[in-house]
């Protein structure tokens, strides 16, 4: 029996009413943190990730839908569905504010009406029941920036058609959560490392970022070992103006202006944080999933500071675009460490979880202007990074599920 939410209103009974009635409520709620913590409580007597267990035998997990082996389901298309989504902003109480498209009105609902379909076999839709039941036992640590959360909280919006998770973290700082569901004994948690190796701002001057490139970052490092999955990505803030350390001593930069300095770009930072942070889970005894970056190239008519936005409603199709620019080479970095990392893994089964095709072809899946009030300032004025919840980010949690089967299957 999952907990109840605040609201007399059900997920039963919101499959029922009608699409443009369920996303028109605009009413002004909390943040996805009070409000969980209104319905939630910390638990003592579970306030550890319990380490690896034995997969527990279910029938659910036999059961569930799975697509055919050989199926590539990172290559395909977004075709109409007129199916409901999963939840919607009344049902789920974990959507960051600003990425809750449907509260704060926007009026084109369409992008909830295509669903992913892999070329040569169907995604099977998100089966909470079935996903709870095959990760009885097990843990969950999702490692990066912005859309590592928002990719754990999509997966916990989808979750609540069967439970609600408690919140079980150590520390009040709420980039670093840890949720646990009672029921399943499942437990999921995000650790905040938007560069994944040490980092750090100057305070002086233009406020430079300090990293670390063959320094993992000891936030998660040290705190992911005593989990079973780890989904691993980041891109985004390696577009900041930067300072690159390595073994101790500063060897070049990206955009930092300083004299004698050479600027070797993000492309270098990147690929070598990413090189230090599979190198440091090589051997991790447990399963880590890379997910390639969410397109950086969705903003038009300018960029994220010069009025860039991103208004468009409706899919690409496979012909209408292509990866190029920055989102290439960092695809193509991230691509080739992993196959790197990949040769070497001691203890560690790495696979690579290729979201960025799909992704690119969604220019109408982020909310835009509409993840805050239009009175309100805030950084991010017209947001084409995050994605809406629901959106089109739920479908890497069914290809998550899909990755991770294939994983239990090569196990038993």
């Amino acid at each position: 029996m999952r907990s109840k939410l605040p609201t007399a209103v059900s997920v039963a009974v919101l499959l029922v009413v009608p699409l443009a009635i369920i996303f028109l409520v605009a009413d002004r709620q909390t943040s996805f943190l009070d409000t969980l913590s209104s319905f939630t409580s910390a638990s003592s007597s579970s306030s550890s990730v319990t380490g690896r267990h034995p997969r527990a035998a279910s029938t659910s997990t036999a059961a569930a839908a799975r697509v055919p082996k050989g199926c590539d389901i990172f290559q395909g298309e977004w075709v109409p569905d007129d199916g409901v989504p999963y939840y919607t902003n009344l049902s789920c109480p974990l959507i960051q504010e600003h990425q809750n498209c449907l509260k704060y009105g926007r009026p084109d609902l369409r992008f909830l009406q295509w669903r992913w379909r892999p070329a040569g076999c169907e995604m099977p839709r998100f089966d909470a029941a079935s996903f709870l039941d095959a990760f009885r036992d097990r843990s969950l640590a999702f490692v990066g920036d912005s859309l590592a959360r928002n990719h754990m909280q999509s997966l916990m919006c989808l979750l609540t058609k069967v439970a609600y998770p408690k919140d079980i973290s150590k520390t009040r700082n709420p980039e670093f959560r840890t949720m646990h569901y009672e029921s399943h004994n499942f437990t999921l948690a995000i650790f905040w490392s938007p560069f994944l190796v040490k980092a750090n701002q100057s305070s002086s001057g233009r406020r430079l970022w300090n990293l670390f490139l063959d320094e993992p970052d000891e936030s998660w490092a040290s705190g992911v070992a005593a989990f079973d999955y780890v989904v691993l990505s980041a891109a985004n803030w390696f577009t900041r103006p930067s300072v690159f350390y390595e073994a101790g001593g500063v060897v070049a930069c990206h955009y930092c202006l300083l004299p004698g300095v050479p600027d070797l770009t993000l492309r270098y930072s990147l690929r070598m944080a990413f090189r230090a942070a599979l190198r440091a889970l090589t051997k991790f005894n447990g399963t880590v999933v890379v997910r390639t970056l969410s397109p950086t190239s969705h903003f038009e008519g300018g960029g994220w500071d010069t009025g860039g936005d991103c208004r468009r409603t409706r899919p690409y199709a496979a012909n209408e675009t292509m990866m190029a620019g920055l989102d290439l080479d960092f695809h193509t970095a991230q691509v080739e460490e992993f196959e790197k990392a990949r040769k070497k893994a001691a203890a560690a089964r790495l696979v690579l979880m290729n979201t960025t095709p799909a992704m690119l072809l969604r220019p109408d899946g982020h909310p835009s202007r509409y993840g805050h009030w239009p009175e309100e300032k805030v950084t991010l004025y017209n947001d084409c990074v995050h994605w809406c919840l629901p959106g089109p980010i739920d479908v890497w949690n069914e290809m998550l599920f899909q990755m991770l089967l294939t994983d239990w299957s090569m196990d038993v």
